[in-house]
């Protein structure tokens, strides 16, 4: 997609919204595979006598910090968006091509949210003052999150060519 003044940046609601989503979506997930992890049925592991059971071994660490991360990275290398973007209809690309990020853009993009958090979520509220939409961990890692245009799109892209 090529970006340029008629380019539709996803604001600070539609984002957040998109967060939200991906937050019950990746919290579900999670849910059935630390069930199976621990055996224990539906939510069950979250009761205080099981929680110890997988918060000092490798289940623990490996899936809420590193699971997470490598999901998150692998939807937006290989789709543009998390499953919360694209039910919002919005894309993360590279700011300068307009192309979906690579993965060293992409492991930047994440580790900028903390980043953004870290100064009271000021690099999170930036996006709705940013005249890109662009909070800092865009700007660390170069890029934008644009409102998805059919209209916009070539017709090789259309086609299913290389975005």
């Amino acid at each position: 997609m090529k970006l340029d003044d008629r380019t539709v940046y996803a604001g600070f609601w539609r984002r957040l919204a998109a967060f939200a989503l991906d937050s019950v979506l990746f919290g579900l997930f999670m849910s059935v595979i630390l069930s199976a992890a621990t055996g224990q049925p539906g939510l069950r592991w979250f009761s205080a006598e099981s929680w110890p059971a997988i918060a000092y071994d490798w289940e623990g660490p490996a899936l809420f910090q590193g699971l997470p991360f490598v999901l998150t990275v692998a939807f937006w290398v290989g789709w543009g968006a998390t499953p919360g973007k694209l039910l919002m209809g919005c894309q993360v690309l590279d700011a300068r091509t307009g192309t979906r990020p690579g993965v060293g853009q992409a492991v930047v993009r994440y580790l900028g949210y903390i980043v953004s958090a870290l100064p009271l979520l000021l690099g999170f509220a930036w996006i709705a003052w940013d005249r890109r939409k662009q909070g800092f961990h865009d700007k660390l890692a170069r890029t934008v999150v644009v409102v998805e245009d059919a209209s916009r799109h070539t017709l090789e892209e259309l086609a299913g060519g290389t975005p």
